[in-house]
């Protein structure tokens, strides 16, 4: 980065700082990955200069043989690692998961339709259509939810959003429940996914239940993507209508989404990106996804894939000893929500904790939330960046004893005021010592990342 750094040392001491800090913490985010240098190198390219508006060999624009090539490269490489049927094909233009969500529903529906989704405190996603009521808090045991007259969302805005809630009991889906709520409703579509459950989805079923009340099925595995390429989680691929991801969590090709259908439908899809919701496709960050597409193929990936999984488990189970509660008693994927309802500290002081202790999480909603999203009742933590880095079984355990550890050092300050609490977590000695802890472990498992000697020797 010299050119950048002799251009604009501002914007390079930024990058710096930056790195040093993704270098020296832990992020256990679970939308949060890191790439290869190769894929950086991809995104970094010389694919930025260039305008593609159009589809392959029906371009808007001259020069864009060489783009073509590219887009077709990233499109069979698509087709391999989710390994469609002959009559599936796919689009790789939309800019980000949201947009790619956006476009089906151009696509199939009519503004004003029903759609079918997943409640959004119980780990819905905001682009499956949200909007409340701010002076009336949904029931928790209502098992449906209608939404308000606050339409956050452009989907809310757009069509009749109804949502499905997990059972009270299990904090699961109940498919009789929402096959219950899709006979009453009638959606034109039904959409599972979201950011925050952490079990398997029961795709057939949701199949059938779309079936039963003709509608399509949207599946959005936006989090799970890498992990169903890899082959070691199910995957929805010629079960469901449409299948949406992004490609920057657990798939690990950088900035993008892939919309994944019928070929019948990729065309209706396709148009509803172009011209209906973007302009020209970002190639460089096509090239990245290609890049990355290339590596989810590999044996190194599906090794790092089940990896993935293991460590969910022991990060699980060592929560557990350290007397954390677990939404649904664990995990089946990446992830894993953290109900800190029994403990001195809720999600967002406790997110805040972590972090000045050098562990990067977020608070989040759970199912049965009463509290406002802005200060929410869990954690969400998840295994995907450490994975990569190396950490297994041991490390696991070690995180979720630090996480003991600075929720004793923080619980004396939870009836402060947050910036006062913010404070205390900054000075704090106990959080200091936990994150230079923090910090010799990222040392032995560094990011496999060329780029990032930017740092080296700033400590």
């Amino acid at each position: 980065m010299t050119n950048l750094e002799q251009s604009d040392p501002k914007v390079f001491a930024i990058i710096k700082r930056e790195a040093r800090r993704q270098k020296e913490t832990l992020s256990m985010i679970p939308s949060e990955n890191f790439f290869s240098p190769a894929v950086r190198e991809a995104v970094g390219s010389v694919f930025m200069h260039k305008y593609t508006e159009g589809n392959i060999g029906r371009r808007y624009y001259e020069g864009c043989e060489i783009a073509d090539a590219l887009e077709e490269l990233a499109l069979e490489r698509a087709r391999q690692a989710f390994r469609l049927p002959g009559t599936w094909d796919a689009n790789v233009q939309a800019l980000s998961g949201s947009n790619a969500n956006q476009a089906v529903y151009l696509a199939l529906l009519q503004p004003g339709d029903t759609i079918l989704s997943m409640y959004l405190p119980d780990g819905g996603h905001l682009s499956h259509g949200w909007s409340y009521e701010p002076s009336l808090p949904s029931p928790a045991e209502e098992p449906v939810y209608r939404g308000g007259s606050r339409k956050v969302n452009i989907t809310s805005r757009l069509y009749r959003v109804v949502q499905y809630k997990t059972d009270p009991a299990t904090q699961q889906f109940d498919y009789d429940q929402i096959e219950q709520i899709a006979r009453q409703e009638k959606p034109k579509l039904l959409i599972t996914g979201g950011t925050a459950y952490p079990r398997l989805i029961d795709h057939a079923r949701m199949r059938a239940i779309a079936d039963a009340v003709g509608a399509y099925y949207l599946a959005d595995i936006a989090h799970e993507a890498g992990l169903i390429a890899a082959g070691v989680l199910p995957t929805p691929v010629g079960v469901a209508d449409v299948v949406t991801l992004t490609t920057h969590k657990t798939l690990r090709a950088g900035r993008g989404a892939i919309i994944l259908a019928s070929r019948e439908l990729i065309k209706k899809i396709d148009r509803a990106v172009l011209p209906g919701l973007q302009g020209g496709p970002h190639m460089h960050n096509i090239a990245g996804v290609c890049a990355g597409l290339g590596e989810a193929v590999t044996d190194e990936f599906r090794v790092y894939a089940q990896a993935v999984l293991d460590n969910t488990r022991e990060l699980a189970q060592g929560l557990i000893e350290q007397g954390f509660r677990l939404v649904t008693g664990g995990g089946d994927k990446h992830l894993l929500l953290i109900d800190l309802r029994d403990q001195p500290l809720l999600g967002r002081p406790y997110a805040r904790a972590l972090a000045a202790a050098g562990i990067v999480a977020n608070y989040n909603t759970m199912p049965q939330e009463t509290r406002s999203p802005l200060d929410p009742s869990a954690l969400r933590v998840g295994t995907p960046h450490s994975t990569g880095r190396g950490m297994r079984a041991a490390e696991m355990v070690q995180i979720a004893g630090w996480m003991r550890e600075v929720m004793e050092a923080a619980a004396s300050w939870q009836e402060m005021k947050f910036e006062a609490f913010d404070e205390a977590a900054r000075q704090s000695p106990d959080l200091q010592r936990i994150a230079v802890a923090v910090r010799e472990l990222c040392v032995r498992f560094p990011l496999p990342l060329s780029a990032f000697a930017v740092t080296e020797g700033v400590h």
